[in-house]
């Protein structure tokens, strides 16, 4: 069997931690072969050797049969291996063109020829059926397009080999849906792929093969077609796994948020939230169903108090808050887990027991007459890391930025559970997360409903909000297009409402 990229017996310790222990990884031309494991198994790690970030303590690497060293991106450039990673790597106020040549500037002469350079991304674009727009500034992209961008640099160099990390980690599932098509593209184009995740739906929609890592160890390689999602994902956490939420009918008490007639601008100035209402009551967990883009970041905003609201109010308890600052917010009980882990959740170059008590370091018994009490903080944070098995080699004294994605989600979930809020909103609580801390999470969200707290829950998964709330409100540019109970709805149903059409008025 000729294999493009062999991976034998790979080893990688960091310090504290072994990343990798004796993986081996095969990839034949023209597949796609998944990689899958929990947070903190130790893919992006492997990966990272592949593509030259790291390098291997033992183990070796060959491609196309030959052995190979690589000693950094560049040379597997070369090699003919690209990877797209989960946090893209683009500068923002440079253009679609000048971010694929950055590095290999094509040059007429002296002078730098953009033009031609252009014109090439133009014809991959089409060919592989990206649509991207080689003059666009990198802000004024939507995160899908984005990721297109980072596929183009990849082929721009003459990948014939793709990594792709966590690739629908961003994407809405219409973006989803046409990253498949691209992926199926690139293989009918003789490419060869491997794709990082922990999705198994998308495993089965789009894989040949899958190699299954647990805390740093091959547990197996498998065939997709022939391959249960629930075989896979038992070898992935090392038991069996429930996809349905078990829960019991709620019973809703005291109204904790109204929001009442809200409209709100978003940041280029246009009408984001026109005249949206909702309510949630203690023991209750409120779904909000969109593609995204459609208002939910301004609304979440406008409760939080991360953004001004122009007319309307909101209601927490019975009292207006709309002119409240975030801390007097937080101090009332308001929990937040943010979309953008990275942007709103973390300071990256904090260690992880200072982003712990980011919202309550100046209270006691965290501190007191201005001193921050240190073994406190550690003890507190080594609770949180424990309860929700957050992976890092150093415990709180681990860099936020040094934790792979889902670790510093799973660390966010944590801190805001543990200030235990009268209302949490979450959003996008499970992104990024494996099925098993997917399961755990959505046992907590439950949780806390039936302690007779109030869960206001944005998703982009409609799996997730039809399995964990209790009722849904449906938003479609802004506006509220109406409200269901969970239990009598289905996934056709809400993505009718997302769309715009209301309940009864048929598509």
């Amino acid at each position: 069997m000729d294999y493009v990229v062999e991976m034998l017996n790979i080893r990688k310790e960091f310090p504290g931690v072994v990343a990798n222990d004796d993986i081996t990884l095969q990839l034949r031309k023209g597949e796609i072969h998944a990689l899958l494991g929990e947070n903190g198994a130790g893919k992006s790690t492997l990966m990272g050797m592949l593509f030259g970030m790291y390098q291997a303590d033992r183990g070796t690497i060959r491609v196309n049969g030959q052995a190979v060293t690589i000693a950094n991106p560049n040379v597997a450039n070369k090699l003919g291996i690209g990877m797209v990673h989960q946090h893209f790597k683009l500068v923002s106020n440079f253009t679609v063109t000048e971010n694929i040549i950055l590095g290999i500037e094509p040059r007429k002469r002296l002078v730098l020829d953009v033009g031609t350079a252009s014109e090439r991304i133009e014809q991959l674009s089409l060919q592989y059926g990206l649509n991207v727009d080689p003059s666009s500034k990198i802000e004024d992209i939507s995160v899908g397009m984005q990721q297109r961008v980072e596929i183009l640099k990849m082929l721009y160099r003459d990948a014939e080999v793709l990594i792709l990390d966590e690739p629908t980690a961003v994407l809405t599932p219409q973006e989803i849906i046409e990253l498949g098509k691209i992926i199926k593209n690139l293989i009918s184009e003789g490419k060869s792929i491997i794709l990082i995740t922990h999705k198994l739906k998308e495993i089965k929609a789009l894989a040949d093969r899958c190699t299954v890592i647990r805390r740093g160890r091959t547990i197996g390689t498998v065939d997709v077609a022939t391959t249960s999602q629930e075989t896979m994902a038992e070898m992935m956490v090392g038991r069996q796994v429930t996809f349905k939420v078990d829960k019991k009918e709620s019973t809703p008490g005291e109204v904790v948020l109204r929001v009442d007639s809200l409209s709100m601008k978003n940041s280029k100035k246009c009408l984001a939230l026109n005249h949206f209402s909702v309510e949630v009551r203690a023991g209750e967990i409120v779904g909000i169903a969109g593609v995204d883009g459609n208002g939910q970041s301004e609304l979440i905003e406008g409760i939080t108090g991360l953004r001004k609201s122009d007319s309307g109010s909101i209601l927490y308890k019975g009292e207006e808050i709309t002119g409240k600052s975030i801390r007097s917010r937080i101090e009332r009980g308001i929990g937040h887990i943010p979309e953008d882990r990275q942007k709103r959740g973390l300071v990256l170059d904090y260690s992880m027991e200072d982003n712990m008590i980011l919202e309550v370091y100046y209270r006691e018994p965290f501190s007191r007459r201005g001193l921050l009490n240190k073994s406190y903080i550690r003890q507190y944070a080594e609770g949180i890391i424990k309860k929700f098995d957050v992976r890092s080699g150093r415990g709180a004294t681990a860099i936020a930025r040094s934790l792979s994605g889902g670790n510093q989600q799973k660390a966010i979930v944590g801190r805001e559970f543990e200030l235990n809020p009268t209302l949490l909103i979450a959003v996008q609580p499970t992104r990024g997360l494996d099925v098993g801390s997917i399961e755990y999470i959505h046992k907590r969200l439950i949780e806390h409903r039936d302690n007779g707290k109030a869960v206001l829950l944005i998703s982009l998964e409609l799996d997730e909000i039809l399995n964990v709330s209790d009722r849904i409100a449906v938003i479609n540019n802004g506006e509220l297009v109406g409200e269901v109970v969970a239990l009598e709805t289905n996934e056709n149903e809400i993505g009718l409402m997302m769309a715009g059409i209301k309940r009864g008025e048929g598509a």
